[in-house]
């Protein structure tokens, strides 16, 4: 009987050292680029208070990848707080302007948030500069981007707002990338659908919008 015990008590032991080991194995797959993000030396845009940001992420520019999952990621090169009165995401056929669907956009799970840009936990690298921008991820929502659709992320910065007006965007130096971007002077996150995208200045680099990835 003790023989019988102690095999059985080496067999869950061998097979607690085994799942163990199984699970310190695995890996955790990293974020993988759903377009060409900006690269080179950055350039600054600032004061904000009262913009739209408009950031297109083109269909014909995504990269192949079955994620259902789509994170955004915005750069900023000055400020202490970005206050945002909202954020949403807007799809289109593929070339264009009409809008087919209305995505909501989070921080922290709100679509409204005030982002702390002097925080070390949130922009480790201080002060926020060109050279050392700051790179919030915002929360990934959960959308498979389709090559056959455009899609246009817009953030509004409150207006007549003290921290807006010091904050900068982040804009790529060396326009290489499939993104793109221009802002207007107002509200332009609570379109419907079938409104049409507002225009701007096509093929310049996008403002805040750095990179688009799977989480």
């Amino acid at each position: 009987m003790k023989t019988v015990c102690k095999f059985a008590i080496l067999t869950l032991t061998m097979f607690a050292v085994t799942a163990c080991s199984f699970a310190q194995g695995a890996k955790v797959a990293a974020p993988l680029n759903l377009e060409r993000g900006v690269t080179g030396p950055a350039s600054a845009n600032v004061s904000w208070s009262g913009y739209s940001a408009l950031n297109m992420i083109p269909g014909a520019g995504l990269l192949p990848n079955a994620s259902k999952t789509t994170a955004f990621y915005l750069g900023f090169t000055a400020g202490s707080t970005a206050d945002v009165s909202n954020m949403v995401l807007y799809t289109t056929s593929r070339n264009s302007a009409t809008i087919s669907a209305v995505t909501p956009v989070t921080y922290g799970g709100v679509s409204n948030p005030s982002i702390n840009l002097a925080s070390k936990t949130v922009c480790a690298a201080q002060p926020l500069s060109t050279g050392s921008p700051c790179i919030v991820r915002l929360d990934p929502i959960t959308l498979a981007l389709s090559a056959l659709s455009d899609y246009y992320l817009v953030v509004y910065f409150t207006a007549n707002d003290s921290n807006n007006s010091a904050i900068g965007a982040t804009v790529g130096g060396n326009y290489v990338s499939s993104l793109s971007g221009w802002y207007l002077a107002s509200d332009q996150t609570h379109l419907t659908v079938g409104q049409s995208i507002p225009a701007g200045s096509s093929g310049r680099p996008p403002n805040f919008l750095m990179y688009v990835m799977t989480k």
